[in-house]
C-alpha cells in the first residue's frame, strides 16, 4: 500500500532519499508498520510497501538505502532536559562516579591537591537517594579539605563544610533566607545542609569561567550526543538569558544538530510586580521561531526535589526521610517556593499573552497548588487549549489525575527516577505510598497525555548521567517499571510498548504544539527518523534498554547513531 500526500504528488520519481526493505513504525493513528519511506526536501512524501515506493518515488538522483530488515522509528523527542548545564559538566574532564561518602571524599581530596587554598571545591551534582549510605552528607563528611570551602551540589539543597560556613558567616544566629532553611544539629549549630539557601554562599562561580566560545562548542557537542542517542527534538526545561544567545548563534551558523523547543523560566521568588511587568513587556512569544528553534511553555517552580526532601508533599516524609534527607523536623513536608495565590497572579498575564503554563511540581502538595491555580484561571476562560502541563508530577493521586483530565492539563514525566530513585523512595513512603509514583497507566486510562523526558542535567554518558538521557532506557522503564535493584514497583502502572513509544513521539510533539509536523512517519511531516539495531516491538523486554540507533535522520541529513 502506498500512502502519498496529493499536494506532494508532483515530487514523484524525484525523491532525495528512500529507505526500503525495513519495518517502518509510523506511529500514525493506526500504529501501522510499512516497508519503505521516501523523503524529498526534508519532508516525507510517501510511506508504503517496497515495490510501490521504489516504483513511484525513485529517480536518477535518489539515494536508496536497503535497511536489510532493520526497524525505523519516528525521531524520538525528549520533552525535558538541560543541555547547557550538562554540556559544561565534563568539558574539562570526566566526572567521577559519586555513589558513596568515600567516593565524595576521594574527589574532594583530589581537587584540594590542585585547587588554590581558599577557593571553592564543588562536588558535582548527585543525590542521597543514589548514595550507598542512603543519607544526606553533612559538613563533617566534607571536612577532609580543611583549607578550602567545599560544596556538595544536590540541586535545591547544598551541603557545605565547616570552612565554608565560617567563610560565609553562617552560624547558629544566622536567620533563614526567605523560603530557605539552614539545618541545625541538636546542639543548635549548622550541620552544613542548606535547603533552598544557596544564596547565602559567597564567591561561587556558576559557570567556572567558561568563555562564550567554550559554551558554544560544549552545547553543540552535547546536542550531537543527544542525536546519537536517537533524539531528533528536545525541550530545554529552563532557558536563561545567558543561554538563549548560544542557541541563536548555533542556529545562525546552521550548527543545531537537533530541533530545540525552549522553555521560558522565571524565578517565582522575585517580586510579583517585577515578574508581571516582565511578562507583559517581553518580546518573546509562545511558539515563536521555526522548526529548528522556537519558544515553548512558560515555567515557574512550585517546589524542590523528591531526591533531596524538598518536594512539597501531602504528608510528612517520616522517619526514614529524616535519615535520607538530613531533616530535623518530623512534620516536614518539603518546601513550597511561593504562596499559592502568587502562582495565579503570575500565571494570569502569561496566559493572557498566549503561553502554555507549566511548573516544576514534584510532590503531591505542589501538584495540588498548580492544579488549584489552573482551576482559578479556568473559571475565567478554558485553560485546555493552552496545553498547560505539570512537569515531573512524581507523586500523583487519583483525584489530581482526574482534575488534570477535566482541565485538559498534560504531564511532562521522567522515567529515570523510578529506575534510579525508586528503591530509596520506597523506604521513605513504603510500597503503598509509591502507588501513584510515575503512574503512566492511570494517566493514559484517564485521558491525560504524558510526554516522556529525562531531565538530563549532568554528565555525558547517556546511561550513567544525572539523569540518563537514553530514550530507550525511558521506554524500557515505562514498559517494565523495574528499578536499579531489579524489583518492579506497582506493575499495574505498566504501559504497552506502543503507548511508551507515543510518549516519546506523537504525545511529546503534541505537548510542544508540533504534532502536525513531527512525531510520526507520515506524508507531509518532517523527515525525522531513527534506524535501530533490533525490533523494538518484539525483542525480549529487557533488551529495550539496550537498543542502539544505527542511523539518525533529520530532513535527509543522515548521522550515525552512537553507543555512548
Amino acid at each position: 500500500m502506498l500512502l502519498l500526500l496529493p499536494a506532494l504528488a508532483s515530487w514523484g520519481k524525484d525523491a532525495d532519499l528512500i529507505l526500503h526493505n525495513g519495518r517502518i513504525v509510523t506511529v500514525d493513528a493506526g500504529f501501522t508498520v510499512r516497508q519503505a519511506v521516501a523523503v524529498k526536501d526534508g519532508h516525507i512524501t510517501a510511506v508504503g510497501e517496497d515495490q510501490a515506493i521504489l516504483g513511484a518515488e525513485r529517480g536518477p538522483r535518489t539515494r536508496v538505502i536497503d535497511l536489510a530488515g532493520r526497524m525505523v522509528l519516528p525521531g524520538l523527542i525528549d520533552s525535558h532536559l538541560h543541555p547547557c548545564e550538562a554540556s559544561l559538566s565534563e568539558l574539562r574532564g570526566p566526572l567521577p562516579r559519586l555513589d558513596s561518602y568515600a567516593a565524595i571524599q576521594k574527589f574532594v581530596r583530589e581537587q584540594a591537591a590542585v585547587t588554590p587554598k581558599g577557593e571553592w571545591i564543588v562536588v558535582p551534582r548527585t543525590f542521597p537517594t543514589r548514595l550507598l549510605e542512603l543519607a544526606m552528607p553533612t559538613r563533617e563528611v566534607l571536612d577532609v579539605a580543611g583549607d578550602h570551602p567545599v560544596m556538595f551540589d544536590a540541586s535545591y539543597v547544598v551541603v557545605v563544610n565547616t570552612y565554608a560556613l565560617k567563610m560565609c558567616g553562617i552560624d547558629r544566629n544566622t536567620p533563614d533566607p526567605p523560603r530557605g532553611v539552614i539545618v541545625k544539629s541538636p546542639d543548635g549549630e549548622p550541620n552544613g545542609i542548606l535547603r533552598n539557601a544557596k544564596s547565602l554562599l559567597k564567591g561561587l562561580k556558576s559557570t567556572a569561567g567558561f568563555t562564550v566560545e567554550e559554551k558554544l562548542v560544549a552545547l553543540e557537542k552535547m546536542l550531537n550526543m543527544y542525536r546519537a542517542a536517537g533524539l531528533t527534538s528536545i525541550g530545554d526545561g529552563a532557558v536563561t538569558e545567558e543561554e538563549l544567545p548560544l542557541y541563536q548563534k548555533l542556529k545562525a551558523a546552521n550548527k543545531l544538530p537537533v530541533r530545540v523547543v525552549m522553555t521560558w523560566w522565571v524565578d517565582i521568588a522575585r517580586p510579583a510586580e517585577d515578574l508581571i511587568a516582565e511578562i507583559k513587556t517581553t518580546p518573546q512569544a509562545m511558539n515563536s521561531g521555526d522548526d529548528w528553534l522556537k519558544w515553548g511553555a512558560f515555567k515557574v517552580n512550585v517546589d524542590g526535589g523528591m531526591t533531596i526532601g524538598t518536594a512539597y508533599q501531602r504528608q510528612p516524609y517520616g522517619p526514614f526521610g529524616r535519615q535520607l534527607y538530613g531533616q530535623t523536623d518530623p512534620t516536614n513536608r518539603g518546601q513550597l517556593f511561593a504562596p499559592p495565590e502568587k502562582y495565579v497572579e503570575v500565571f494570569r498575564p502569561a496566559r493572557d499573552k498566549g503561553w502554555a503554563l507549566s511548573a516544576h511540581c514534584q510532590g503531591g502538595g505542589a501538584i495540588d497548588v498548580f492544579l488549584d491555580a489552573m482551576e482559578a484561571l479556568n473559571r475565567e476562560r478554558p485553560i485546555a487549549p493552552s496545553r498547560s502541563h505539570l512537569i515531573h508530577a512524581s507523586f500523583q493521586s487519583t483525584e489530581a489525575i482526574q482534575r488534570a483530565k477535566k482541565l485538559g492539563v498534560l504531564a511532562d514525566v521522567q522515567a529515570a527516577w523510578l529506575y534510579l530513585d525508586g528503591p530509596a523512595l520506597e523506604k521513605v513512603f513504603a510500597y503503598d505510598g509509591m502507588r501513584y509514583f510515575f503512574p503512566l497507566r492511570s494517566y493514559i486510562d484517564a485521558g491525560v497525555v504524558p510526554a516522556g523526558g529525562s531531565d538530563h542535567m549532568i554528565g555525558y554518558d547517556k546511561n550513567k548521567a544525572v539523569n540518563p538521557y537514553n530514550p530507550f532506557m525511558g521506554l524500557w522503564t515505562a514498559v517494565t517499571r523495574k528499578t536499579a535493584r531489579g524489583n518492579v514497583v506497582h506493575p499495574e502502572e505498566r504501559i504497552t510498548r506502543e503507548e511508551a513509544l507515543r510518549m516519546y513521539t506523537t504525545w511529546a510533539a503534541y505537548l510542544q504544539f508540533a504534532e502536525k509536523i513531527r512525531g510520526s512517519i507520515e506524508p507531509g511531516k518532517l523527515a525525522d527518523m531513527v534506524v535501530i539495531d533490533r525490533d523494538y516491538l518484539t525483542c525480549p523486554e529487557d533488551q529495550i534498554r539496550e537498543i542502539q540507533p544505527t542511523m539518525v535522520i533529520l530532513e535527509s541529513n543522515i548521522a550515525d547513531g552512537g553507543t555512548r
